[in-house]
Formats: structure tokens, sequence, C-alpha cells
């Protein structure tokens, strides 16, 4: 049997980045979440912004501590399996990395231990603009990472010599003609999951009678920001449909299908995808909507996959099923939070156990919704690393063997298989136990100048 370097290299990245993936699209809303309820505490001084926020604090800490884990793999990967990508691009990309390590990582692996420890130790203000410097580490890194992944998809301000690319315009570089689009359209998807899971979790608290004050609070506060987010996360997803009209047209093609240009086109609901022969089986489609929606022309005209040559094109299926279920996640979160906001009347969100459950089982939607919409973005982007310059086939390390691949997929498979069920069991734990009351001072406390820790001489040089 034959085992392809290039495919198991694919692979194992694939299982490295999706894993990944949930624990910045889970930490990045979730410390932005914090840093409100922190503000909350501060302003108004009522101990039970402060217990929901030590709660979700708790919960914070191991996702950082999995994502690190989990992350710090991905740019080994970079030379071990990538090492003719990594020396094409390495002038662009690992700027880039850096400024996210230097800007991000640091800023929020310092201000956590402050969030973590520091609440009966610093003064309350301290304690909060800490909450503040961890979400925009995490707000920071999100920007440099895309900034590199969107540089791939639409590469900008560079110049080719010998194989490699240099940067002659770093402003061109970051913020190349997705990054804006691409920025936006993934924070808010990263904080519509979070939104769900906080909510999920609240709704638990409520329909368990064990902490109701805060899952209420935590419930209102989510519906209110789902309701602002989602319906701006339809709205962004339009206008990066446009920017991928326009810069990656065969992407956008293979997420709608279309193997024939078309002037109107129809949207095309389901069908069977033949990338062989170049048509779509079993088509379910509705006529002129598809150019309504993409080009925001009843006449639009719709560029279909055969109009470039079949090396140049993506594969359809993946991307054009990824798409229906990311579209299909997004509504069904509409659809909860509309509801879940005209129930406020009578309290109705808070009192129905079919809604409460409904808002649990709803917890994962965001999560599917990201990785299907990665999926969209990334198999959309083949048969290319930077699109339209560089071949995924010409970016692996050429000495790498097939059987090194597999057995280092092994590997990662056989790891994360015990970093991430442990640690959504020491969330699981951390959620039934819910809000601690005893580790929160009383107000004012979190004022005292630091003077034990002064005094302490196992501190002190």
């Amino acid at each position: 049997m034959h085992l392809d370097p290039v495919f198991l290299s694919r692979v194992q990245f694939v299982w490295v980045i999706a894993l990944h993936i949930l624990l910045p699209a889970f930490t990045v809303g979730l410390a932005s979440f914090i840093a409100c309820v922190e503000g909350m505490s501060f302003f108004t001084g009522r101990t039970v912004y402060a217990r929901i926020s030590q709660f979700w604090i708790r919960i914070f800490s191991v996702a950082f501590g999995m994502g690190v884990v989990s992350g710090i793999v991905m740019p080994f990967q970079f030379g071990t399996n990538w090492s003719r990508f990594s020396d094409a691009t390495a002038n662009v990309i690992a700027p880039l990395l850096a400024y996210e390590g230097l800007t991000a990582f640091f800023l929020e692996a310092t201000f956590l231990g402050v969030l973590l420890f520091g609440r009966r130790l610093v003064p309350r203000w301290v304690h909060f603009m800490a909450a503040v410097a961890v979400a925009l580490g995490t707000l920071s890194s999100s920007f440099w990472i895309l900034a590199a992944n969107s540089w791939m998809q639409t590469p900008a301000g560079y110049a080719l010599i010998g194989g490699r690319f240099f940067p002659t315009n770093w402003w061109a570089v970051i913020f190349n003609p997705s990054f804006p689009y691409r920025l936006a359209h993934t924070v808010t998807a990263f904080y519509i999951s979070t939104g769900f899971v906080v909510l999920g979790i609240g709704a638990w608290m409520v329909r368990a009678r064990r902490f109701p004050e805060e899952g209420r609070i935590i419930m209102s506060a989510t519906l209110w920001l789902l309701l602002v987010l989602v319906p701006l996360q339809i709205g962004l997803g339009d206008l990066h449909g446009l920017n991928t009209l326009r810069y990656q047209p065969t992407k956008l093609a293979a997420l709608e299908g279309r193997y024939d240009s078309a002037a109107p086109a129809p949207l095309t609901l389901f069908g069977i995808p033949d990338d062989a022969r170049g048509v779509m089986r079993d088509e379910i489609a509705i006529p002129r909507l598809g150019s309504l929606l993409l080009t925001h022309s009843w006449n639009g005209r719709i560029r279909g996959l055969n109009d470039w040559p079949v090396d140049r094109r993506p594969p359809v299926g993946p991307p054009f099923y990824a798409f229906r279920i990311m579209v299909g996640a997004g509504l069904l979160m509409l659809a909860l939070v509309v509801v879940g906001n005209l129930m406020r009347r009578r309290d109705a969100f808070v009192t129905s156990e079919a809604f409460l459950r409904a808002c649990e089982c709803a917890g994962p939607l965001g999560f599917v919704a990201v990785l299907a919409g990665w999926t969209t973005t990334e198999v959309g982007r083949q048969p290319w690393t930077v699109f339209g310059l560089l071949r995924t086939s010409e970016s692996v390390t050429p000495s790498l063997t097939g059987p090194d691949v597999l057995l280092s997929l092994l590997g990662y498979v056989a790891v994360y298989a015990v970093i991430f069920p442990g640690g959504f069991l020491v969330m699981r734990r951390i959620v039934r136990a819910g809000p601690q009351s005893q580790a929160i001072d009383e107000p004012g406390q979190g004022r005292r100048a630091m003077l034990p820790i002064a005094r302490a001489p196992e501190l002190t040089p």
C-alpha cells in the first residue's frame, strides 16, 4: 500500500488544527465575556458578578492550557512536514507569527496569572484591567494569525524572487484584500461559539436549580448579546462572500457547487458533486437566487469551475457540504436566539424547561459552524497553500516518507485523545461545582495592598 506523504501530512495538520481551533473559538469570546463581567463587578460592587467571573476564569484557564499544548505543535509541523512552504514564505509568515507570540501570548499568560490568583491580593481595578488585558491578548492573537492565513488566501505586498516571497509593503501584507472580512467574520464566530456555550451552561444552572441567580444573569446577558451578534454575522458573511467572489472565484464556485457558468445563476440547495464529470447530480436549486445572494444582482453571472483547468480547481464535495452545515447551524442559532428573547415576557426563558433543554443542546452549535467554516475556507483554497502561487504538493518536505508521517500522525492522535477528553472532564467538574462564593472577597477587600506577599519569607530573594 502506497502511503502518500502529502496526503498524510494534510491529514495530520487537519487533526491538529481541527481540535486546536475549538479552543480559541472558545477562549477568545470567553476572555471578552470575563472582562465584561469583571467590569460589572467593579462598577456595581455586586458579588454575584465576581462569582460568575471567577467561575469562568477557572474554565478559561483550563482551555488556555489546552490551547497552548495543542497549538505549539503547529509551528513544528511547518519545519517537519512543510519545509518547502516554510522556506518560500518565511520572510512573510515568520514575522507575523512572531508578532502573535510577542503581543498576544505573553500578554495573555502574564495577566491570566493576575486573574487566577490576584483577586485577594490586588486592588479591584487592577483585577478588572487584568481581565481587559487578557481579552485584548486573545484578540491580538486572532489578528496576527488571521493576517497570516489571509495573506495565504489573498497574497499582496510581496515580491517573488527565486521561488521565495519577500515583503515589499507590510501594510499590504497585513491588510491584504480578504483580511478585514476574515477577521471580522472569524472573531464574531468565536464570540457566538462562546455565547452558546455560556448560554447552555447558564440554562443548566437554572434548570438544575443549583445556581439560579447566576444562571439567570448569564442567560439574560448572553441572549441580548447573541441577538446582536448572530444577525451581524449573517451580514459579515455576505460581505465575505462578495470578497471571495472577487479574489477566489474557484472557491466560491466550489462551495456553491457551480460547475458551469450561469447568468442568472440558481442557488443550489442540495446535490451530489461529481468532480470527474464536472456536474452536480440530483440538484435541488432555486432559480436566480444564487445571482441575487452572491452578486446582489438579479442577473449576476457566477463563473463555474469548468472555466478553469482541472489542476487549478478545488474538490467540490467538502466545501459544498461544509458551507451548508455552517449556514444550517447559523439559522438554528438565529431561531433559538430570537425565540429566547421573545420569551423574556413573564420570564418564560428561565421557566420553560423545553427552552432550557434546547439551550443546553445548542451549546456545541457554534463549534460545528466554526469547523464547517474552516473546512470551507481551507479546502476551498486547494490546490494551493499560497493561493494561485504555491501548490500544496510543492510545499511538503521533499525527504519526507509516508511511514514517517503515519508514525507521527498516530502519535498526535494518541496524545490528543488523552489531552482533550481529560481537559473536558476537568471543565465538566468545574461546571458541576458551579460558582464558589467562598472564593470571593466581600466588596472592598480586594483593595488591600500586597503587603502579605512582601512579608512572606519564602518569596523573598
